[in-house]
């Protein structure tokens, strides 16, 4: 990851997922690299193949607006990802500005007690580099991984039990990471970022290589597969809120569809969630294989 040349990297990475013959070109030929070439991208946005060069190599990082629109109409990018290329070719700001002081995160009071008031909805506060800030009993119940300390990120692609937990797991790592380079920004040089990326990256593959894929989602709800070790398969929808006033910090909140039968075990699980049996304390230290 080369926090120096976000926007170049990006470009490589998506030239390479386009091929010749959906933007019109022929497939034919020897192709030493997969996508794209340069010039061919270039010739499709109008512009020089030189100047799409320095782009890509660092040597120029502020296009007009209008280039990068017509980049991202080349290389086939959604609103997401075109807002997202829009973002790193944003003046560099000076450093001080751009890393933010890694402090605790307060979780507002009035959160925390909705929280505790959804005594039949798993929800919990995550950050921008999903980090769980805070969790109710339902959640707990849901996971483990649920309480403050742990990277919910990390828990996913790591912990064999969170892997066993999530039968969309494939789609689940997909979006997650997605979600985080969304949620990241331009802010690619950021310490915590840095730590969280290395470590993935070095310890599992599949995160490498949805990391180096460069995709971009909007922080969305979704339906979850599950299943869990006390009540078996069931579906939960949930859906994400940012708190205003805060660093970037969001509830998450789980429910399953009315009358359903997933309905019914979320509250079996709630159940058990009350009686305390199998649902870890939130103070418990991250169970996390270092």
């Amino acid at each position: 990851m080369d926090a120096k040349n976000a926007l170049g990297e990006f470009l490589r990475a998506r030239r390479e997922r386009v091929r010749p013959e959906d933007v019109g070109l022929s497939g034919g030929g020897l192709r030493r690299v997969p996508g794209l070439r340069r010039e061919e991208v270039a010739l499709l946005a109008g512009i020089s193949s030189d100047y799409y060069l320095r782009l890509e190599q660092g040597r120029d990082r502020n296009p007009s607006a209008q280039v990068l629109e017509a980049l991202a109409r080349v290389l086939r990018l959604d609103a997401a990802a075109s807002a997202h290329l829009l973002s790193l070719a944003q003046p560099e700001r000076p450093a001080a500005s751009r890393r933010r002081a890694r402090k605790p995160e307060a979780v507002p009071a009035s959160v925390r007690e909705l929280l505790d008031t959804w005594s039949g909805h798993p929800a919990y506060v995550q950050n921008r580099f999903t980090d769980c800030l805070a969790a109710n009993a339902a959640a707990r119940a849901l996971s483990p991984n649920y309480v403050p300390g742990v990277n919910l990120l990390r828990a996913v692609f790591l912990d064999p039990a969170e892997h066993e937990l999530r039968r969309d797991w494939e789609e689940l790592t997909a979006e997650g990471v997605a979600t985080l380079r969304g949620h990241i920004g331009p802010d690619v040089d950021d310490p915590r970022l840095v730590e969280l990326v290395g470590e993935l990256s070095v310890r599992s593959e599949r995160f490498r290589l949805l990391w180096s894929r460069h995709e971009v989602r909007p922080m969305v709800g979704r339906i979850s597969l599950l299943s869990h070790p006390l009540v078996g398969d069931f579906e939960l929808r949930s859906n994400k809120f940012e708190i205003p006033g805060t660093d970037a910090l969001s509830v998450v909140v789980f429910h399953a569809e009315p009358g359903s039968r997933s309905a019914e075990l979320l509250s079996l699980l709630g159940s058990l969630a009350a009686s305390g049996e199998g649902v870890p304390e939130e103070t418990s230290p991250a169970h996390e294989d270092r």
